[in-house]
Formats: structure tokens, sequence, C-alpha cells
């Protein structure tokens, strides 16, 4: 769907090897999968090999941070992935929106199952759900939401939960949370680029100047009114980058002694921005290569 320069971003902690490892020994007891993408970045959110792991499970593909996304292009890739057979649905983990949709939606994966069983003269057992994800897409509010308390660590930092935790939704459906994983290299240069400026990987794997201009550029050329809005910037190219940041660091306070524009705390100020959700309506992927 991107077809964008190639890079080669190694970025696979042992937890990431071993939660693999481990999927594939609990796949058998698995009913459902929920996949967990961030519908600011349908495209560079989705585990690339996960296929590999989950043996056709009957699955539902989650949207999250859809109260932060740019609805009309997210809307397009729900539209392209539900032309490939996937299940989809969007959420607003801040306000539990589409919750019980996700239930009915589940257990009319579990409906054929469930009869299958019967037939065999079994009886109907706890529906069993593995939420995968890479890191930072909400698995663990997610969960907390369904629970009605909390029961997972959640932070915006990629790599919170760490290892696999068996959680009672109800009498009828238990949860297998996994640490968050991606591929072993990211071979796209944006799909490394996006991950970073929404911190689904750590900030050090990639030069921060270079997030921080991928995100600038991004928000000037699809929107440039937000752009205008919180930084006053009017342009963002390769010739004016250090004239940006100039700008953004007098407008937001991001000076030394003597008025000199730190260019760290430019740097941390617009990653912030992104990260707690303070730059909202944008998405970073384009279906269709548009």
């Amino acid at each position: 769907m991107m077809n964008e320069n190639k890079t080669n971003i190694n970025w696979y902690p042992g937890h990431m090897a071993k939660t693999k490892r481990l999927i594939t020994e609990n796949i058998n007891l698995i009913d459902v999968v929920y996949e967990v993408i961030d519908a600011r970045m349908p495209y560079s959110s989705k585990i690339k090999d996960i296929d590999e792991y989950l043996k056709n499970k009957p699955r539902i593909l989650i949207m999250t941070k859809i109260d932060l996304c740019d609805e009309k292009e997210t809307n397009k890739w729900q539209i392209y992935y539900e032309k490939l057979g996937y299940k989809v649905i969007k959420l607003n983990l801040e306000s539990n929106t589409n919750l019980k949709s996700l239930l009915k939606m589940t257990n009319e994966l579990m409906e054929e199952e469930n009869l299958k069983r019967e037939n065999r003269g079994l009886t109907k057992r706890k529906t069993r759900i593995l939420v995968v994800g890479i890191p930072n897409v909400g698995k663990s509010t997610l969960i907390n939401r369904l629970v009605g308390k909390k029961v997972s660590n959640v932070g915006n930092t990629p790599g919170v939960t760490k290892q696999l935790n068996w959680i009672r939704i109800n009498d009828n459906l238990e949860l297998l949370d996994t640490p968050g994983v991606l591929w072993p290299k990211i071979d796209e240069q944006i799909v490394g680029l996006n991950l970073a400026s929404l911190t689904a990987i750590k900030e050090e794997i990639l030069p921060i100047d270079e997030v921080v201009f991928h995100i600038l550029k991004t928000l000037y050329k699809y929107y440039p009114e937000k752009i205008k809005e919180r930084y006053n910037v009017d342009n963002v190219n390769d010739d004016n980058y250090e004239e940006v940041l100039e700008t953004i660091g007098k407008k937001r306070g991001c000076l030394i002694r003597g008025g000199i524009v730190d260019y760290d705390k430019v740097y941390s100020l617009v990653l912030n921005d992104i990260k707690m959700g303070l730059i909202k309506g944008i998405t970073f992927d384009r279906c269709n290569n548009e």
C-alpha cells in the first residue's frame, strides 16, 4: 500500500521474541483474537508478520484512539481491511464508545464454535481472547475498560506490559494480554518514522530531529491549519527546517539564556504534543497511496 524509501531499523528486544514464542505455544487455547491498531496509523501500526502466529483464528481488528484520528482518512482504511475480510471496529477508549458492539461481535464469532461443541455433546465454555498489538496502541486501556477496573499497567511509554497475563472479564470471557510486539526489521522508512512519531517505538531508536521533522512535514502536508494554529508555521520543507524550529521555539518559550532557541526543548515539545494527544484529528497513513 505504501511504497516509500527503504530503511533498516532493528528493534527487537528479547521480550518481543519471547512473546511471539508464547503466542505460538498458547494459540490453540484461543478462540478469538483482538488485534489492536492505532487509528492514526492503521497501516504502520499493524503487525506485519502476525498471521504466522495466529493460525487463522477468528479476528477482530480494533482501531483505538479514534478520538485523536482524522476519521475521514481512517474510514478509508477500515473499508480497505474489511474488503480483505477483517471484522473491524473503532473504539474511543476514553469514553468507552462501542465496547458493547465489540462484545456483541465477539459473541457472534463464537456462536459457530459453540454450535460445534453442542453437536459433539460438549458444554459451552468461556470464550478465550488473545489481545495483540504493537506497543502503546491501547491494549491495556482496552482491557481495563472491558473489566471495568484497573487490572493492567497503562502508560504512554512503549513496552509497559512485559509478560502474558490471563484476565477474567466476566463469567463468559477471559483475555490473554500480551506485551507489545514489533517485527524484527522495519524496512519502510515512513513506517518507522510514523511509529516513532506516535510513540510506538522508543524515541531513541531514530534520530529525534528526523522524527520531529517528519511530524512537522506530515502535519503541514495534510493538516496545515493545525500546524498554523499550534505553532504559527506557514511552511515546512527541507530548506527552512531550522527556521521552523526557531519559530516554534520563540513562540512556545523553548529558550535558553540570551533568547537563544533550545532545539532539544523544541523536539521534546513537538513529541509531547503528539504523545499527549494535544493535536487531534490527524491520520499519518494514507490509503491507496494518496
